[in-house]
């Protein structure tokens, strides 16, 4: 098992990656889109996006994904003594009429199937994407964890429609018409998911890139009046026999899993090991719809028994801490990060 780091865009630097390095890490993963751009106004819809922290703009990370500055990247990780294991998520400027079945759909498919190219071109193994409606909503923040460190949390489903011009809690078209999208049943989006899966998983295995789907985060059956596609243990199987592949695999997000009200995040765990690509490693307390993130040695969790069926399976991918409880300092995102890493670097030893 690798320990790693996850970084957005914005956080592409050498003073990022010489922390990722100090904490322990070997292996970094980046969004090349930040969700939350402070600042920014929204569309004429006046929709707060997910828990209303901020608007999402989509399509500002597009030149990151040419080869030639996935390159330049790569370098600058490398050089400081990291691996880029894995790129998080599509820009939905990209992909929201494959999301939502829009007229440039078809278009939008060989875009994708071009980016994959292009990250297999750069050497870099894995995408971890998430094929969702309303992407990561419904979520509180408060002083959740222990000593009142702030954290996030779900306290009951939102249930404000998108907006047109909305997707995955970004907006990809601030000119869009008033209104919101069409419903849609589960059926339709699993329809979507097929299509998305058979098109790219052809062209994943040409580039020998693996694509890694995320649980719905929250994992509940309807959000933002979509449908959720992974929202207990047992739907991974369902995506999985879609396309069986090597390249077609699994971003298994530990809090997400354990926040499902069917299952068990341990037989969930031993059961998908050998088709995880890598592990979002976070606690919780409680299940959806009223759960609070915790820190890592405080939820309902047990890690190390976690950590023991990983390498009892011979998992050998990252984990990451995807997110934290923000300490009460200076610096609250690194004290939360660094305390994580931490304890996972002695847990994986430990083990």
């Amino acid at each position: 098992m690798k320990l790693g780091l996850g970084l957005y865009h914005h956080m592409l630097n050498k003073e990022h990656y010489a922390f990722a390095k100090q904490c322990g890490c070997t292996h970094v993963v980046i969004h090349l889109v930040d969700y939350f751009n402070k600042g920014n106004q929204g569309n004429k819809n006046d929709q707060p996006i997910g828990d209303g922290s901020g608007w999402g703009i989509a399509g500002k990370s597009k030149n990151l994904w040419e080869v030639d500055e996935l390159l330049r990247i790569k370098k600058e990780i490398n050089d400081a003594g990291l691996e880029w294991g894995a790129i998080e998520n599509f820009d939905p400027a990209d992909w929201h009429d494959i999301l939502l079945d829009g007229p440039k759909k078809k278009q939008q498919i060989e875009e994708i199937k071009r980016l994959i190219r292009n990250v297999g071109k750069a050497g870099i193994p894995v995408i971890g994407y998430n094929f969702s409606l309303a992407g990561v909503c419904s979520r509180t923040t408060g002083p959740f964890a222990r000593g009142g460190a702030n954290s996030v949390g779900m306290d009951g489903v939102d249930e404000r429609p998108i907006p047109n011009g909305m997707v995955w809690n970004m907006v990809y078209d601030e000119n869009a018409p008033n209104g919101v999208i069409p419903n849609v049943s589960h059926e339709i989006l699993w329809q979507r998911l097929e299509y998305f899966l058979n098109e790219i998983i052809p062209v994943a295995e040409e580039a020998g890139v693996v694509l890694a789907a995320h649980p719905d985060d929250p994992p509940m059956p309807v959000v933002r009046n979509t449908p959720r596609l992974v929202y207990q243990p047992s739907m991974y199987k369902k995506l999985l026999d879609i396309n069986p592949s090597k390249n077609n695999a699994l971003e298994f997000c530990l809090g997400s899993i354990a926040e499902m009200t069917e299952g068990d995040v341990y037989e969930a765990t031993e059961t998908y090991a050998d088709t995880i690509a890598y592990i979002h490693f976070r606690n919780v307390k409680g299940k959806v719809p009223f759960y609070k993130e915790v820190f890592v040695d405080e939820g309902d969790i047990d890690m190390i028994k976690i950590l023991r069926i990983l390498k009892e399976k011979k998992f050998e991918g990252i984990l990451i801490p995807d997110h934290t409880p923000q300490m009460t300092c200076e610096g609250s995102w690194y004290a939360g990060m660094a305390y994580a890493l931490g304890y996972m670097k002695a847990a994986m030893k430990l083990i």
